[in-house]
Parts: structure tokens; C-alpha cells; sequence
């Protein structure tokens, strides 16, 4: 029993790891949607399933930071914020994490979320980096997407091309859709000579994408172990 435990733990560590950073809309066109929750969830967003997510470094609005709630999510540790868009913007919400240690994995985690809301029809500057160490660009205007519509992003350490960098795709799986086999939960995509990547939301939902960067040390209880960078952004199909 325990071996199976163990089994069917593992299959769902090698499934991909996401800090979802999901607000109620990503296109706000009038004041009765202009109350926006952010959540903040460490999650595996296919499977519908989660680890305990510590309190954010910081949590962030253009630059601005805001007022981090804990609640609930999946029977484990989320953060939220609510923040009014009063005014028409761009406003891009981003996240600097805590480390997390995943034993089965024998490395740390640590990955930056960015999500891109319209604000009352403004779209310019959607294509502009926050300036996070791991960061993805879209190349695509990131919001009011359709469902079958081709996005496309830049990875950037630190503010520099990564290129043949690995990024790794989710869907938020609230519509319950079953995946043929294991294989199908995380697609896998690569990053080009310029640190560009491609990829067709299926479902109408949220997407995750993150790109995976090997970067860095770090010790616990007297041990090294590598450090997994996370770009990640998240997209709305419609």
C-alpha cells in the first residue's frame, strides 16, 4: 500500500509545479468588474490539486504592492489581494515567491508569476518586461485571446534572451476535462535561437506557461541543491 502511495505521489510531483497568479477578469470594460481578486495558489492546475503556498515576498501591480490574504485553496494555503481598476491602464500583476523545497525532486523551487489585465480598453505596452529575473514577454497581445489562437512568448534571464529554454503548459482544469493519459497534463514546448516560444490554447480558460531555468544553489540542513527558476505567465482563452 505504501509503495502505491508512493506511486501515484510521484506520478503527480512529475506533473508540472505552478504559482497560478489568477484574477477575477483579464479585461475590465466597465465598474461593475472593476473589483479584481487576485489569487495566489502553488498548484498543479490540470489535476485540480495543490501544495501550501508560503507568504509571498511581494505581491505586485505595476510596480505597486499590495495587501496579501490568506485563504483556502484546494485544502491548502493560498494568498489573495483585491485591488479596484479605477482608471483606464495596463496593469500587469506579478510575484516574487519564497523558496520551496521539493524532496522527491531534490531541488528548490522557485518561479515568478505575471498576469496582464486591460483596463477600460487601454491595450499599449502589454509587450514591455517588468524586469523579473526569469520573465516571459508575450509576443501576443496576452488578454481578449480566443481559444485556437497561436500565443507566443520571449523568455528573458535576466533581462537576456534564453534561448532552447524548456516551458512547460497547463491548462486550468476547471471545466474537467480528462486527460488520455499522463502524458497529456503538462504539454512541453522549447524556446527558440531568440528565446521565443509557440503554442494554441485549446479551452476556453486559463493557461499557465513557464519556463523552466536551472539557475543557482541553495543549502538546507547543510546540503546544496539546485535551484528551478520559473518564468511564468498566465493567459484567458475565450
Amino acid at each position: 500500500m505504501r509503495l502505491l502511495i508512493f506511486f501515484f505521489t510521484f506520478l503527480s510531483v512529475l506533473n508540472a509545479h505552478f504559482l497560478a497568479l489568477l484574477p477575477t477578469t483579464d479585461v475590465v470594460e466597465s465598474k461593475k468588474d472593476s473589483i479584481l481578486e487576485i489569487k495566489a495558489m502553488f498548484i498543479h492546475p490540470f489535476e485540480q490539486s495543490g501544495m501550501d503556498l508560503e507568504k509571498l515576498d511581494g505581491l505586485f501591480v505595476n510596480g505597486e504592492p499590495l495587501e496579501q490574504k490568506e485563504f483556502k485553496n484546494f485544502g491548502h494555503r493560498a494568498f489573495k489581494a483585491d485591488f479596484k481598476v479605477d482608471k483606464p491602464g495596463l496593469y500587469t500583476f506579478y510575484a516574487t515567491p519564497k523558496y520551496y523545497f521539493e524532496p522527491l525532486e531534490d531541488l528548490f523551487l522557485r518561479h515568478y508569476p505575471k498576469v496582464i489585465v486591460s483596463g477600460y480598453g487601454i491595450e499599449d505596452g502589454w509587450d514591455e518586461p517588468v524586469g523579473l529575473p526569469y520573465e516571459i514577454v508575450p509576443l501576443v497581445k496576452p488578454f481578449g485571446i480566443y481559444a485556437g489562437n497561436l500565443f507566443q512568448g520571449r523568455v528573458l534571464q535576466n533581462g537576456k534572451l534564453a534561448p532552447n529554454t524548456l516551458v512547460e503548459v497547463e491548462f486550468y482544469n476547471d471545466l474537467g476535462v480528462s486527460a488520455p493519459t499522463n502524458a497529456h497534463i503538462t504539454q512541453s514546448v522549447m524556446s527558440d535561437d531568440f528565446g521565443v516560444f509557440s503554442f494554441v490554447p485549446i479551452h476556453k480558460g486559463w493557461w499557465g506557461f513557464t519556463a523552466i531555468i536551472m539557475d543557482g544553489e541553495k543549502e538546507l540542513n547543510g546540503k546544496k541543491y539546485e535551484v528551478e527558476n520559473g518564468a511564468t505567465i498566465w493567459i484567458k482563452a475565450y
